[in-house]
């Protein structure tokens, strides 16, 4: 026998062996829905970021995402008529809902099936499209946005597509492409949200009536909240957990979570009234249900597919995660950044636009990287759908960071426009989405469950190379095949473990610079793959040693898991972002925007693994690994005040790197609009700007001397009197000074806010504002 084999022989024997005994003893027996939510989806660049050594070819290889003609011609036409349809104030104050013309619209336009294929009806356009549309849409109003969102996300039209039976498909996908059935996803019960594979509402198989005659069936009773469309819905997908008591369908007594189709109109099935979320009024409500019996042919897929429910949720779940949410939040931040951006120089204070003062910049400089760097994650995301991913891992990042960095935006944009923004009217453009943030950041899994618990959980088992394997080496019961498997798992992962400390002291020791990566077309951005990479083989060796030491009880140890989770978090954002900027053509005046982002996510990435190392419970591992890491202390810096300025002028003035960064906006042609006046009071501010400098030149010349101006805004009176400035000056001056006033204006109203009648009464109700006429 050749020495190689009586080694490897003699590992297996006296390492592997034992190591495989304990490990069967300490790890739990993995349960069904366990097994299905850790195998659900793929893995994609998102390995590679755990791997230690990123594949930058790989990434340099994907494709940029782009719109058919198709696709690009419903942005450029039905997507605008819609946005044109709806008016946010009118909405949320009076209609509580969408006017009836732009549900007809929506529906007859097929908005409602962008994912449905058009053999059936829908549109069947592309995740990127799909994204794409619920990102304009986002920055109009949310009813519009969530209408539409959600028959093209998790619930009975994806489902539908991927595991319906022939007849369910040829029966419903055409009515759901078309609008005559409107959808929802009954999911969420009161004592079942985060943990949803705990759901209580359950069903029995039983014998029952349907259309006269006696079949198989079940009993289905339920109690559902936060039901998305469910008051409007005429299509219920509902999931519960399905029992066989009398083994009607075999010997298995609990067939597990099954998902099944029930009309709203079906005997029993209760729908109709609504949540109040956040003054945003697109349908949202419970559903009940109390034995109520449907028969098999209910089930999504047919009886087959009873029990396969949760399978079926987590391999579908990638389109919430991946698109709606990711693309709602975008929407709202280029809203804000673009409207902020311009009134920062609209807007004066000691005759100099408040965009040009340090504080305010400092915040609309995050606000633009932030808005740079979520859109690039949103794309890039997007991109991986296309490509025939199910990124399970990818999608929980995507869906955390990009609704908390919205949130940011948000704030911060309310910050800026100060009064305005507290003072809710119909010339307030980000009063609703303030109120409205909380609602992405909880849906689809709360953030603070995703980031503390998804990201890493899911993301060191199924990202990593070897851990899955050795898992599932652990459940195999074949003593020779498991012993065969976990020693060829085990000894890669110790090579594995060598290789990435090696390489992290190395560049911790002689910078990132050592590493020689070479990727993308950009010289001044080349830095920042060595940096990432640097980061990926800490963050690979962190995740070992911690799973290692910590063992099972890594998944109670919720702070180090997070952050661990948020380095592999801000590593994916900070080479999708760079990845936007290769597609986009490393647009020079792009470059601040994407300095400005990555530095930001690198030197988070460092914060985050340094608090793993200060608070790791064995003080001694942890002071080894920040010194294997980091020998010299910190090495990533916060982005420099010059980075600032450069993004400020890019967003407080027209041109290419702004429409860019907020190609999404749907932006009214109409100053009654209070996006539309802000768009037409930063073109006249910037033709004013030299009539203003020669005032204040005049000024200066003391030609205004013993000659009262009174305020600020008859000082150009003087000076038209005085012929400082022509009468054509003069009328620009004039017209600008009208277009600030109804930017700056604050909404008011009668003393008891108006008298209106809301639809759930026939009362009166003062809780109505409208505007004063």
């Amino acid at each position: 026998m050749p020495l190689s084999q009586h080694i490897k022989a003699f590992r297996k024997r006296r390492i592997s062996q034992p190591l495989l005994a304990k490990f069967r003893k300490v790890l739990p027996a993995m349960s069904d829905t366990e097994k299905d939510a850790i195998e659900a989806g793929t893995v994609w660049w998102d390995a590679q970021l755990f791997s230690g050594k990123p594949d930058w070819a790989m990434w340099q290889q994907f494709p940029k995402p782009t719109l058919t003609p198709e696709e690009q011609a419903f942005m450029d036409n039905e997507v605008a008529h819609a946005c044109s349809l709806v008016d946010d104030w009118k909405i949320t104050t009076e209609d509580f809902d969408l006017p009836a013309q732009a549900w007809d619209y929506i529906k007859s336009r097929r908005f409602l099936g962008m994912i449905i294929p058009k053999q059936y009806g829908g549109l069947g356009f592309s995740a990127f499209a799909h994204s794409e549309v619920m990102t304009r849409l986002s920055t109009r109003n949310s009813a519009l946005a969530v209408s539409v969102m959600v028959p093209n996300s998790l619930g009975p039209g994806e489902l539908l597509v991927h595991y319906g039976t022939e007849a369910q498909k040829d029966h419903y996908l055409p009515r759901l492409a078309r609008g005559e059935d409107i959808p929802a996803f009954a999911l969420t019960s009161p004592w079942a949200g985060s943990d949803a594979a705990a759901i209580p509402d359950s069903g029995v198989v039983c014998m029952g009536e349907w259309n006269g005659e006696q079949v198989l069936g079940m009993k289905v009773s339920w109690n559902k909240r936060y039901i998305t469309l469910a008051p409007v819905c005429t299509l219920l997908g509902l999931a519960f957990r399905l029992f066989d008591p009398d083994g009607l369908l075999g010997d298995k007594k609990d067939i597990g979570i099954t998902c099944a189709l029930v009309p709203h109109d079906h005997p029993g099935v209760q729908i109709g009234r609504r949540h109040f979320p956040l003054n945003a009024m697109f349908m949202n409500g419970p559903t009940q249900g109390t034995d109520v019996f449907m028969p098999l042919d209910f089930i999504i897929g047919g009886p087959k597919m009873a029990g396969h429910g949760w399978r079926m949720l987590m391999e579908c779940l990638a389109a919430g995660r991946s698109i709606s949410l990711p693309s709602s939040n975008v929407g709202m931040s280029q809203m804000t950044v673009r409207a902020v951006g311009a009134y920062s120089r609209i807007r004066k204070q000691f005759n100099l636009s408040i965009g040009k003062f340090e504080g305010i910049e400092e915040v609309l400089a995050r606000m633009g990287a932030y808005t740079y760097m979520t859109n690039a994650v949103r794309v890039m995301t997007a991109g991986a759908v296309d490509l025939g991913e199910k990124p399970s891992v990818v999608s929980s990042i995507a869906k955390y960071h990009v609704t908390e960095r919205a949130r940011v935006v948000v704030n911060d944009g309310m910050d800026i426009i100060g009064g305005k923004g507290i003072c809710l009217g119909p010339s307030n453009f980000l009063g609703r989405a303030y109120q409205q943030i909380p609602v992405g950041i909880t849906v689809e899994g709360a953030n603070i469950l995703t980031r503390s618990l998804i990201i890493f959980g899911q993301g060191a088992i199924r990202c990593h190379p070897y851990v899955l394997r050795e898992m599932s080496a652990v459940q195999e019961h074949d003593q020779k095949v498991a012993l065969d498997k976990f020693d060829e798992a085990l000894f890669g992962h110790i090579g594995f473990a060598v290789s990435n400390g090696f390489r992290s002291l190395v560049s911790g020791l002689f910078g990132s610079g050592i590493l020689g990566i070479k990727a993308g077309h950009s010289s001044q951005m080349r830095p920042y793959y060595g940096q990432i990479t640097r980061l990926s083989s800490a963050l690979a060796l962190s995740a070992d040693v911690s799973m290692l030491v910590l063992g099972g009880s890594l998944k109670k140890r919720e702070k180090i898991s997070a952050r661990l989770g948020d380095v592999l978090s801000l590593l994916y954002l900070a080479s999708a972002t760079l990845k936007h900027f290769e597609d986009q053509g490393c647009q020079s005046d792009d470059a601040a925007f994407v300095h400005w982002a990555v530095q930001d996510a690198l030197e988070k990435a460092q914060t985050a693994l340094l608090n793993v190392y200060r608070n790791f419970p064995n003080r001694w591992i942890g002071a080894a690994l920040r010194l294997i890491v980091f020998p010299w202390g910190r090495v990533f810096k916060r982005p420099k005040d010059r980075l600032d300025r450069a993004i400020c002028e890019q967003l407080m003035q027209p041109g290419a790197a702004r429409d860019r960064l907020t190609a999404n906006c749907y932006l009214p042609d109409s100053e009654d609009d209070p996006v539309g006046v802000i768009e037409k009071a930063l073109a006249a501010t910037l033709r004013a700007e030299p009539i203003d400098a020669k005032i204040r030149d005049a000024e200066k010349r003391g030609v205004f001397d013993g000659r009262p101006a009174g305020n600020v805004r008859d000082v150009s009176d003087l000076a038209h009197q005085l012929d400082q400035i022509s009468d054509e000056e003069y009328a620009l001056l004039r017209e600008r000074d009208r277009l600030r006033d109804k930017v700056i204006h604050v909404d008011d109203f009668p003393f008891d806010l108006g008298i209106a009648k809301t639809p759930y009464s026939s009362e009166p109700s003062a809780s109505n504002p409208t505007k004063e006429s």
